[in-house]
């Protein structure tokens, strides 16, 4: 399927290099906190989620005052990171771990979005009046997922062919 989406594409060689390297360098971000949140002992979303200042704030900080939802939110957040990292990372799946990647970076805007009036935000490294770092992956979240690269570089290439043989296999 790689060679048919390249030729359909009319990918060149620079841009799949460009889309790849897009690709792994999120997937190596996500990967990284979450492998740093699931080895940090008695790490938790407790504190980001209370200081949460955006329009759903009261409902990141009711998150952090229930033990259980905590604690659910918890691994949910270290491992999803963690996942969709190694998913990019590998190209495995990449489309839905783009998918979840872009739900989750959105979930974090809106915790702590860089509005005007929030004082909070206004000296925050990475943080511009209404763009961050978060709204930033976001966008390139949405090239990689308009862009694939994963079926022509990534493990998703020999999931294509297999399910391809599979299918060929079925039809006779």
């Amino acid at each position: 399927m790689g060679t048919e989406i390249v030729k359909k594409m009319g990918y060149s060689g620079k841009q799949i290099f460009a889309l790849t390297f897009l690709r792994v360098l999120i997937g190596w971000h996500f990967l990284y906190e979450g492998l740093v949140k699931i080895y940090t002992p008695g790490w938790s979303a407790g504190a980001y989620l209370e200081g949460a200042t955006g329009p759903f704030s009261g409902l990141f900080k009711n998150l952090a005052q229930q033990d259980v939802v905590l604690s659910i939110v918890d691994l949910l957040n270290a491992w999803g990171l963690a996942l969709v990292g190694f998913g990019l990372f590998v190209g495995l799946f990449s489309k839905a771990c783009k998918i979840f990647g872009i739900l989750l970076l959105a979930l974090y805007y809106m915790a702590y979005p860089p509005f005007a009036g929030l004082d909070q935000n206004v000296v925050a490294e990475g943080s511009y009046w209404v763009v961050n770092k978060n709204l930033i992956e976001i966008g390139a979240l949405v090239v990689l997922l308009v862009f694939p690269s994963s079926y022509i570089t990534g493990l998703d290439k020999y999931l294509s062919e297999v399910k391809n043989l599979i299918s060929g296999r079925n039809k006779k």
